[in-house]
């Protein structure tokens, strides 16, 4: 018997990187559900891994080594939007030990992302922030 084991459209059919791009689209999606106008011209992208720019000073700048998972890069005055909230999904996978661990991780990092953005502490951007 040669074929797939599954019709594609279920998720067994999805490689890592689509269930990832998922595990960001629904975090998103329920961000702009609360946020929607605030979070007009903000653009969600996701990388492999971080650049080497990235890298420099770590996850929180600090001086450690850590390899950041997200990254808030602000426009200062463009006309393309607000900003650009970065994740980078290999060191993310590597860090959680599971599906449920890893989508409430890349929930936690987008909505510390979008505080950072907006000026606000991570659960007033979502009452559930750190509970998944």
């Amino acid at each position: 018997m040669r074929g797939p084991l599954a019709p594609p459209q279920v998720p067994i059919a999805l490689t890592r990187s689509e269930l990832f791009d998922d595990l960001v689209r629904d975090s998103v999606e329920r961000l702009q559900g609360r946020w929607g106008k605030e979070l007009d011209g903000v653009e969600f992208e996701i990388q492999e891994v971080p650049a080497e720019d990235d890298l420099e000073g770590g996850d929180g700048g600090d001086g450690d080594d850590a390899v950041p998972l997200a990254r808030l890069v602000v426009d200062e005055g463009g006309a393309s939007g607000r900003g650009r909230i970065v994740v980078f999904r290999r060191p993310i996978e590597l860090r959680a030990t599971g599906r449920t661990d890893r989508a409430a991780l890349v929930h936690d990092l987008i909505v510390e992302q979008v505080a950072d953005l907006l000026g606000l502490e991570p659960d007033a951007v979502d009452p559930r922030y750190g509970e998944e």
